[in-house]
């Protein structure tokens, strides 16, 4: 039953709040035929309250005394706007729609999106979850209460590179789309929001789905999938401005605008957003900046949208993290790194006096950047009572560099000729080189979606996607002490990528019984890779003059099937279950930087089976106070065949190194509740407990002696859990208290205590104050306080070992700290 949105929109929904609070439901129904009109969307002073369920009726559990505005919406229909006046007694309303209005921007998405029928673990968040955890920190952060999710921040801030595991997998395995448009790089699978910085600004609507889920475009989802949207419209004009300032030099600058709707047809919305900071780190700034406009047209069923967005981002490189000895201070360890070529006496120097904030670059420009457009055009089509198509055009442009300092480099390592000076022969030179990606991405999706609107038993959509990617990948020399035979922007490797994937995909959900509905997901996807040209590894055993070649032909085809059933046991209680098969490639990384020569990367291949069980109570009674309650068990077992895994080590660009194992598996249960009383006070918690087995790990021992066992996967952690307590003592003004913890990791696959991150707890505090003077329709002013108890931790790192003098292996061990105690305000106004 579509009674609620998920976990803190209800809250969201009853602004304005008062002592006297009293629930308000009612029915809706076609204007002509009178018949229901289940999933229509209900809004409470511009925040989704409720849906309505198969019989077209909804509750809002409470709704605060004051003068309220009800917005009505369902595709196919014309919006109703009432006004509403809260009062301590029930209210029950009847409600019809006219038909004839406009779809709306989410039907473009909900082909992709799971719900209750389809027997899967999602999170759905709305624009005003988002806003009120939005200080400026990059996407993830934002997601941090959400089931499994753990973040990291190379910078230790959250702004700048950051990333997001869930269930222990990283973006690599999480699949992400924009309004049904892959936004993973089709070659790394990687997911780098630093590249749109601020999106969140823009998203209208976001679901996460664990597991694999339903059938998505773009790569297969091995962990999760982020679903985002910024496809609502606003039918009025509108002009905001959002602006953070905080630690480490921390300045956020938003500003949006639309015009509302236009003559009946037109919209016009768009953003401007700037982010910098310093990091916590030290050399590890960020300076992004991005834009996002849209453009629509809408006329009785049709909506047509274009949007162009962009981000371009100069991050200095953090990517090296800190070795271990900067944060224990150990100077034995220290000199340990010095003796084996890991550190030279000046970095040790440097490590000595910034400890954990170590940065192992000086270079005043060591930086990436790059930037990024994308252009999208969607067309979304009523085709009479019971079908609408959704189809999208979209281009992705890609373009920027790395840029390093190298000291003391081999000539014939950048394929230069030696240098003579009179009778001296120069072998190396001191040079600044840059790592060039120039890349395109394009292609198209649709779907076709049957939802009848008399008789919602049957609901189904037909999908499907073509993409192509082509991508340049080379590297300049800008400048060098001695120049050789070189020119300027001397090139030194070059090679291009082609990757074409289509995939078509039949899902539909039919409710056999009142109780009992089913759910079947049919998905074929067929991929084709190409590499040609060489890279730069010089340490590699078959390099000449600096490059390997790196020609790589692969093909594959996948088809992966999913099912699942549900069953309504009472009134706001299910019972769920589904099993499904998710298969993908390998990333360009396991192509170009195999650990062995002769390891050809393959495929992998996981079965996924999910179970739950979720109760919601809209009216429920706490120590006789009207409140709301919603509960979650979901059991989980994610059974892998060839899993690629990290090793716990990196490539020169900060790419983790994976290898495949045969079997291997995650298993465990997840844990959500939320339970608001009169919207003063509210407990919203999570916890994931989990196992994650590598089956026979091959340990090695030495550098030839290997013993097999079963073994924890690298970076998952087996307890996981987030935990918000938020209360409103006055009008306006709400308090949060952000609780976070992550058990142990391990920076590889032997499960050693020596090798690992250590379990780590952290508390945020939130606070929100909107004030609505006549001037203007909101002044909002917040503070947000990260690490209150003032913690050192460390969220992500690597690892690498070889053989050392005693024979056994020396092992050196690398982090990323976060953050200690910081702070951002903002001021937000909207007009």
């Amino acid at each position: 039953m579509k009674n609620l949105l998920p976990t803190g929109v209800a809250l969201l929904a009853l602004s304005g709040p008062a002592w006297a609070q009293g629930p308000v439901s009612g029915t809706l129904t076609d204007a002509q035929t009178g018949t229901p009109l289940p999933g229509a969307t209900i809004l409470l002073d511009g925040a989704a309250s409720a849906a309505t369920d198969a019989a077209g009726t909804f509750t809002i559990p409470a709704v605060a005394a004051g003068a309220h505005e009800l917005r009505i919406t369902f595709v196919g229909y014309e919006p109703l706007v009432r006004p509403l006046q809260g009062q301590a007694e029930a209210q029950r309303l009847t409600a019809a729609l006219q038909p004839g209005g406009v779809l709306t921007g989410e039907a473009l998405v909900t082909a992709s999106r799971a719900n209750e029928r389809t027997a899967t673990a999602y999170t759905n968040l709305s624009k005003e979850d988002l806003a009120k955890r939005n200080f400026g920190q990059d996407l993830p952060y934002l997601l941090d209460q959400t089931p499994s999710v753990v973040v990291t921040s190379d910078a230790g801030a959250g702004v700048g590179y950051t990333d997001i595991r869930i269930r222990g997998t990283s973006t690599t395995g999480i699949n992400m789309t924009i309004n049904g448009v892959p936004l993973n790089d089709a070659e790394s699978r990687g997911a780098f929001l630093v590249n749109l910085p601020d999106l969140a600004s823009s998203v209208s609507s976001l679901q996460v789905q664990r597991g694999v889920g339903t059938s998505q475009n773009g790569g297969a989802a091995f962990g999760a999938s982020v679903n985002i949207s910024t496809l609502d419209n606003r039918r009025e004009a509108y002009g905001e401005t959002q602006n953070s300032v905080g630690s480490f030099g921390t300045v956020k600058n938003t500003v949006q605008f639309g015009t509302g709707l236009v003559s009946g047809h037109f919209t016009l919305d768009g953003r401007l957003s700037r982010i910098k900071s310093d990091g916590y780190m030290n050399r590890a700034s960020s300076d992004l900046k991005s834009y996002y406009f849209a453009a629509g047209y809408q006329q009785a069923n049709t909506l047509l949208k274009f949007i162009t967005f962009s981000g371009r981002e100069k991050t200095y490189q953090a990517w090296n993290g800190v070795p271990e000895p900067a944060l224990t201070g150990d100077q034995t360890l220290l000199q340990n790194y010095i003796d084996n070529g890991e550190l030279t006496e000046a970095d040790a120097v440097r490590v000595r006096q910034e400890g954990r904030r170590y940065s192992s670059y000086t270079y005043d420009n060591q930086t990436d950047n790059y930037q990024q457009n994308h252009y999208q055009l969607h067309l979304s089509q009523g085709l009479g009572q019971d079908w609408n198509l959704g189809g999208a055009l979209h281009l992705t442009r890609g373009f920027g560099y790395y840029e390093s300092y190298r000291a003391r480099r081999r000539f014939l390592n950048y394929g230069l000729d030696n240098v003579v000076i009179g009778n001296q022969t120069l072998t190396r030179t001191d040079l600044i080189d840059r790592k060039w990606l120039d890349n395109y991405f394009y292609g198209g999706t649709f779907a076709l979606n049957y939802q009848p609107k008399a008789d919602d038993r049957l609901q189904a959509t037909l999908g499907g996607v073509w993409n192509r990617y082509d991508g340049d990948h080379y590297g300049e020399i800008i400048w060098a002490q001695y120049a050789s035979n070189g020119a300027i922007r001397q090139r030194y490797y070059f090679n291009n990528a082609v990757k074409t994937d289509y995939n078509g995909y039949a899902r539909a959900t039919w409710q056999v019984l009142p109780q009992l509905g089913v759910y079947g997901d049919l998905q074929l996807r067929h991929i084709e890779y190409a590499i040609d040209g060489t890279e730069h590894k010089p340490d590699d055993p078959s390099a000449v003059r600096g490059v390997v070649d790196v020609r790589t032909r692969a093909r594959y085809t996948f088809f992966n099937p999913k099912a699942g059933a549900t069953l309504t046991l009472a009134e706001g209680q299910q019972l769920y279950a589904s099993f499904a098969v998710g298969q993908r490639e390998p990333v360009r990384s396991d192509f170009t930087d195999r650990i062995a020569a002769d390891a050809v990367p393959k495929s992998e291949r996981l079965t996924d089976l999910e179970g739950g069980y979720r109760l919601s109570l809209p009216n429920a009674s706490v120590l006789g106070t009207r409140a709301v309650a919603r509960l979650e068990a979901n059991l989980f077992y994610m059974n892998y065949r060839n899993q690629l895994v990290s090793i716990g080590q990196l490539n020169d660009v900060g790419t983790p190194l994976r290898t495949n194992v045969a079997r291997s598996y995650r298993r465990g249960v997840e844990l959500t509740g939320f339970l608001s009383a009169n919207d003063k006070i509210s407990l919203s918690s999570t916890l994931t407990l989990s196992q994650n087995r590598i089956r026979g790990y091959q340990e090695p021992i030495s550098d030839s002696t290997f013993i097999a066992r079963n073994s924890t996967i690298s970076y998952s952690p087996s307890a996981v859990s987030a935990h918000t307590l938020e209360g409103q003592p006055l009008k306006g003004l709400r308090l949060a208290l952000l609780y976070k913890t992550v058990s142990r990791q391990y920076l590889d696959n032997s499960e050693s205590l020596n090798r690992s991150i250590k379990p780590y707890q952290v508390l945020d505090f939130r606070v929100r104050y909107a004030l609505r003077p006549q001037f203007v329709k909101e002044i909002e002013l917040g503070l947000l306080v990260n690490n209150v108890l003032n913690r050192e931790y460390v969220a992500n790192g690597y690892t690498y070992s070889y053989p050392g003098a005693s024979g056994g292996l020396d092992t050196f061990n690398w982090y990323y700290p976060q953050a200690t105690r910081n702070f951002l305000v903002s001021v937000g106004v909207k007009l």
